[in-house]
C-alpha cells in the first residue's frame, strides 16, 4: 500500500541578523543553510496494517507524513500511496487517503457538523446510500448524535477529533493517516476513539499510520513501530522485537507459599520482599525467564508468578537518548522466554 524508497527532504534556512542594516544585507545576499529533515528513509506499509512512526520533535516524521499525503515534495528518492505519487496526482491521492491533524481541524468551523459532512459529501462525491451508511455506523461507534447539529468552534477536544476521525473515513478511504488523535483526550475519549481505529482496520482493511506521543496508543493499536530521529531512520520491525533488542533487565514478581528466610537466587537480584511476595530483577542476556522461573521452582514452593516488562516510553527514550542505530542489534542472539 505504502512504499518508501531512499526519501529524503531538504530545506533552506535563510539567516536572520539583527537590526534594520542586517535585515537589508541578508536580503540582498541571501546566505542560508541546508537543513536536512529526512534523510534516506525507506519502508514499505502493507494493506489493512496499522504502523506507529514516532520520533522526538523535529525527527523528521511529519515531514515525511506530508510527503506520503503531498503537500511536500520530495527532494531525492521515491514514495507512492496505494500506486500513486502523492506530489504528482494529488487529486487522485486525496481520493484514497484520510488524513487528521490532532492539532488542527478539517471541518468548518461556524458551521454544524452534519453540514461539514455535506459538505464532504459533495467534495468527494460521495454517493448517498454510501454516505448515509457511514454516518449511521460512525455515529452508533462514535456516539456523532450527541454533537451533530452542533457547530464545530463548540465542540469539546474529543468530541471535535471524532467528528474529524469520521470525516476523513466518509469517503471509504485505503490509508488514514493520524497525526496525534488522541491527544489532551481523556481516558474514555481515547478508548473510545482507538476501538474505532481498531474495528475500521479489522472491517475495512484501512491501512492506518499513527504518529503519536502516546505510546499507550501503540501498545494497544500497533504491533509494528518505526522510529525515526535526527531525520534518520533507526528502527522498522515488531514492537515486540524492539523490546527484546533493547530490554537488558525485566522484573519476575513471585508469591511464594510461605515466607522464606532466603530466597536468593542465582543471576537475580532481590528488589522487594515483603512477606510471601518477592520482586527479582534479571537480565535476559544472562538467564531466560523460563530457566529462572525453573530454578526458583527447584528450591521454593510458588503459588503465582508474572514476569514485568520493561515500560515501551523508556525503550524509545533509550533510542532517541542514545541515538541508537538498531539495525546490527538484529543480529545479536537475544533469550527467548516460554
Amino acid at each position: 500500500m505504502i512504499e518508501v524508497d531512499n526519501l529524503s527532504k531538504t530545506f533552506k534556512v535563510y539567516h536572520h541578523r539583527k537590526g534594520f542594516f542586517g535585515s537589508f544585507v541578508n536580503l540582498l545576499s541571501r546566505k542560508h543553510r541546508i537543513v536536512q529533515a529526512v534523510d534516506r528513509v525507506s519502508f514499505t506499509v502493507a494493506r489493512g496494517e496499522i504502523v506507529g512512526y514516532l520520533g522526538p520533535n523535529g525527527a523528521g516524521k511529519s515531514t515525511t507524513i506530508k510527503m506520503l499525503t503531498g503537500i511536500l515534495v520530495p527532494s531525492s528518492g521515491s514514495v507512492t500511496v496505494n500506486g500513486y505519487i502523492p506530489h504528482r496526482q494529488r487529486k487522485e491521492n486525496a481520493k484514497h487517503i484520510g488524513v487528521v491533524f490532532g492539532q488542527r481541524s478539517h471541518l468548518w468551523f461556524d458551521l454544524p457538523v452534519q453540514e461539514s459532512f455535506e459538505l464532504l459529501q459533495h467534495i468527494y462525491r460521495i454517493p448517498q446510500t454510501q454516505y448515509r451508511q457511514n454516518v449511521e455506523m460512525f455515529d452508533e461507534l462514535l456516539n456523532l448524535g450527541d454533537f451533530f447539529q452542533t457547530p464545530v468552534r463548540q465542540l469539546s477536544l474529543g468530541q471535535r477529533m471524532r467528528a474529524d476521525i469520521a470525516a476523513a473515513l466518509l469517503h471509504n478511504p485505503d490509508v488514514l493517516f493520524l497525526d496525534e488523535p488522541t491527544i489532551g483526550l481523556d481516558v474514555v475519549a481515547k478508548a473510545r476513539i482507538r476501538q474505532f481505529i481498531q474495528r475500521i482496520n479489522a472491517e475495512r482493511q484501512v491501512t492506518v499510520v499513527l504518529t503519536t506521543h502516546d505510546l499507550d496508543d501503540i501498545e494497544r493499536l500497533c504491533r509494528r513501530v518505526i522510529l525515526i530521529d535526527n531525520a534518520r531512520l533507526r528502527f522498522d520491525g515488531e514492537l515486540t522485537t524492539l523490546r527484546r533488542m533493547l530490554s537488558t533487565e525485566r522484573l519476575l514478581s513471585v508469591d511464594y507459599a510461605e515466607a522464606y528466610p532466603d530466597v536468593s537466587v542465582p543471576n537475580a537480584h532481590v528488589v522487594y520482599q515483603e512477606g510471601a511476595r518477592v520482586q527479582y530483577r534479571f537480565s535476559p542476556k544472562e538467564i531466560s525467564a523460563a530457566d529462572l522461573i525453573g530454578v526458583i521452582l527447584k528450591k521454593f514452593r510458588i503459588v503465582d508468578v508474572s514476569i514485568q516488562e520493561p515500560d515501551i516510553e523508556d525503550l524509545i527514550k533509550t533510542v532517541y537518548e542514545d541515538n541508537l542505530t538498531l539495525e546490527h542489534k538484529l543480529e545479536e542472539p537475544v533469550s527467548t522466554d516460554a
